[in-house]
């Protein structure tokens, strides 16, 4: 029988040579490895040229990733930014509401510190307060103008008593509770206080109108010398108010007097002082029937 002419791959001359030089290649890139590996172990900075040039080669593409990167987040900041701007002013808003609200209670204690120190000052004079309360309360609808004061007679304050600002008189004790007292005010209809113009001795009697004004009615009639801008000051007369203390300032001029408003406005005032009565004698005695006296 003949043989047959088939033979297996394996044993092709031509696989033999492949199989061959496929060991001496990888046996070469072995040994070029290890000489690579050797010499880069041994000398770092040989083969930095290859490790430039390759750096240089790719660089292009790694900047051009790296911008598109950047780009993308600042791309994506805009957009988150832009959806929480609304939230972000809303809290801005508030917080400088909040900070304005701060800084007019800042405002307002100062102003209230001031106030307390002028009433210290006012401490340091020669006649002593009998009571320094805050002013709690006062009429704005009707033609009676009254106040209350937090001090009453636990604390000494008696009817007829002045009340007093830092700025002027507001008006005089009208009734006493046990911790709070009514004020009859200057602008009353029915007040009347002795006053005179500071820079001479021009007297007057300040009667209250029930509105925010006083009518000056001066004592001796003829030529009228007042003039807008002139201040008056309580007198003495009639023994409730020490002399010097500011009412009110001329703002019109009439036949007979002129109009003024108060110095010391009572919206306007938060503390006052409860004075003792200037001359108790003569208060009495404008209390006593003219008849009682005789007969004394």
């Amino acid at each position: 029988m003949a043989p047959t002419g088939q033979r297996r791959s394996s044993y092709s001359r031509r696989a033999q040579y492949n199989l061959f030089t496929g060991y001496i290649i990888a046996g070469i890139g072995a040994l070029i490895g290890a000489v690579l590996l050797t010499l880069s172990l041994f000398q770092p900075n040989l083969f930095g040229w290859a490790r430039s040039g390759a750096s240089d080669t790719i660089a292009p593409a790694t900047e051009a990733t790296a911008t598109v990167r950047t780009e993308s987040k600042s791309w994506w900041d805009s957009i988150t930014g832009y959806y929480r701007a609304g939230s972000k002013n809303a809290a801005l808003k508030r917080e400088m509401e909040i900070a304005r609200i701060r800084l007019a209670e800042a405002d307002a204690i100062r102003q209230e510190n001031r106030r307390l120190k002028t009433f210290l000052g006012l401490d340091d004079t020669a006649i002593k307060p009998v009571a320094v309360a805050r002013l709690i309360g006062s009429s704005a609808s009707s033609t009676r103008r009254f106040a209350y004061v937090g001090a009453g007679r636990d604390k000494g304050v008696e009817v007829g008593m002045p009340i007093r600002s830092p700025r002027g008189i507001v008006g005089r004790v009208l009734e006493v509770g046990g911790d709070s007292a009514r004020v009859l005010l200057l602008t009353d209809s029915e007040s009347v206080l002795p006053v005179r113009r500071a820079k001479d001795e021009v007297v007057a009697f300040a009667e209250g109108r029930g509105d925010s004004l006083l009518r000056i009615r001066l004592i001796n009639l003829g030529i009228n010398p007042l003039k807008p801008g002139d201040l008056f000051v309580t007198s003495g007369a009639g023994g409730y108010y020490r002399p010097g203390i500011a009412v009110a300032i001329v703002t019109q001029v009439t036949d007979d007097g002129g109009l003024a408003r108060v110095v010391s406005d009572p919206a306007a005032t938060d503390f006052v002082a409860v004075e003792p009565i200037f001359e108790r004698e003569a208060v009495e005695a404008l209390k006593t029937p003219v008849e009682q006296e005789l007969s004394d």
